[in-house]
């Protein structure tokens, strides 16, 4: 591919063949692969915009893009690349379903967000979606944390989405090893003997500031 002339013809090759390849990666997991394969057809699909129609399998691709960018929190960029996308193709089922599934996520509708799961336009998107599942149980992790000091293993189960307390309690040993485990409860905050909110001289730190915005002032 690489050694094709730029005609119509050999971009259409190339781009069907980079859509095998998308599709192969997601059907073997590589993530690398994905994104190596999505970046590369990013181009051939500019380059043919004012040539020639879109691929019929663009919005597919673009929507497991989407998806893939989703899975790894990066908003920023899923954000840019549907500003590059046109109202036709945003409005099309396998665009619309990451759209939709940004917007629950955004609002914390994580409930939305899981059963989607059963109404994937594609069954290509399962695999990201399986992965999403992991994001968004971070996410609710990250909340209850800060939300709770402890918290009934049973009710953990339920709130994080896990089929049993044995998957709860694998999950803390991999990703919150942090967290102690105590009878039937879960302790998100244990006491310490280390630097506490009382020990801060807030009030000698609130004089400094005001002395330096003061000095900062009188230079300006």
């Amino acid at each position: 591919m690489i050694d094709f002339p730029s005609t119509k013809e050999h971009l259409e090759i190339a781009t069907c063949a980079l859509e095998l390849g998308v599709l192969l990666s997601v059907a073997d997991q590589d993530l690398e692969s994905f994104s190596r394969n999505v970046s590369q057809l990013k181009s051939h699909y500019a380059a043919l915009s004012s040539t020639a129609p879109s691929s019929a399998q663009k919005c597919h691709i673009l929507g497991l893009n989407l998806m893939y960018l989703l899975v790894e929190n990066n908003l920023s960029e899923f954000h840019a690349e549907l500003e590059l996308l046109s109202s036709e193709e945003a409005s099309t089922p396998y665009i619309s379903f990451p759209i939709n599934l940004e917007r629950q996520l955004m609002v914390g509708s994580y409930d939305e967000v899981l059963n989607a799961g059963a109404h994937v336009p594609d069954p290509s998107y399962a695999f990201f979606m399986d992965n999403l599942l992991v994001t968004v149980r971070d996410s609710i992790a990250d909340c209850v944390e800060v939300s709770y000091k402890t918290m009934h293993i049973a009710d953990a189960v339920k709130m994080m989405k896990f089929e049993s307390e044995k998957d709860l309690l694998e999950y803390c040993q991999e990703f919150r090893d942090d967290w102690l485990i105590q009878g039937d409860e879960l302790c998100f905050q244990p006491a310490d003997d280390g630097v506490k909110a009382s020990d801060i001289p807030s009030k000698k730190l609130i004089a400094q500031t005001l002395s330096y915005a003061t000095e900062l002032e009188r230079i300006v």
